[in-house]
Formats: structure tokens, C-alpha cells, sequence
């Protein structure tokens, strides 16, 4: 019972015959829809994957470069310490007292009659 033998005569007149030729379209249709289809995702998955790594490697770039944005932040922020200290500086060796007590302390400059002594291990006063 498995098997069943058909026993219906299959007619062969012009109406089959068109009907036969509808269905061959219609399955070719299918077919080339269905190809059509395939292509179409596989445009897609693959423009989704393009856009996907140029966001990843937009991400990775933009990381880096915040990452260098703080280093050259906290860099400037130095530097303009420094400037500061350097005009604080420039208006100290303005003051003459200042250079002669740069000059008595480094370079054992004295005053007529003074003696000076220098005591090891002495640190620059400025």
C-alpha cells in the first residue's frame, strides 16, 4: 500500500499542454525569484558587514585619537605651567637684587669685604 501504481490516463490535448507550459514558466519564475533573492541578501549581508568593519575601525581610530587628545591636554597643561614659572622668572632676573643673589649663591660673587662659605651638599635657593 505503500506504493500506489497511478492509474489516471494523462490526456493529451491543447489545454494540458498550455497548462503543462504555465506551470514550467511559473517554476522557472520561481526559481530565478528565488536566485534573485539570494543575491540580493547576499549583496546586503555583504554591505552590512562593509559598513559594520568601517564603523569598528572608526571606533578604534576615534579611541586612539581621544587617547592622544588627553596625553597632548595634559602636555599642554605642563607646558603652560612651565611658562608660567619661566615669565615669573624673566620677572625675578628684572630685579637686580634677585641676580646678585643668584650670583653671591652659584658663582661666589661678594660684596667688597664679604667672605662667603660654601657648605657641601647645599642645594640652589631658586
Amino acid at each position: 500500500m505503500a506504493s500506489e501504481e497511478k492509474t489516471v490516463t494523462r490526456l493529451d490535448t491543447h489545454y494540458v499542454d498550455q497548462y503543462d507550459a504555465y506551470m514550467e514558466r511559473k517554476k522557472r519564475k520561481k526559481k530565478r525569484l528565488i536566485r534573485r533573492l539570494a543575491i540580493f541578501a547576499l549583496v546586503i549581508v555583504l554591505a552590512t558587514g562593509g559598513v559594520v568593519a568601517y564603523h569598528m575601525n572608526q571606533r578604534a581610530v576615534m579611541a586612539e585619537k581621544e587617547a592622544e587628545y588627553e596625553q597632548l591636554a595634559e602636555e599642554l597643561e605642563t607646558l603652560q605651567e612651565e611658562e608660567e614659572h619661566l615669565k615669573e622668572e624673566v620677572e625675578l632676573l628684572k630685579d637686580d637684587e634677585y641676580v646678585l643673589d643668584i650670583a653671591r649663591t652659584n658663582y661666589f660673587f661678594s660684596k667688597e669685604g664679604e667672605k662667603i662659605f660654601k657648605l657641601p651638599n647645599e642645594q640652589p635657593s631658586y
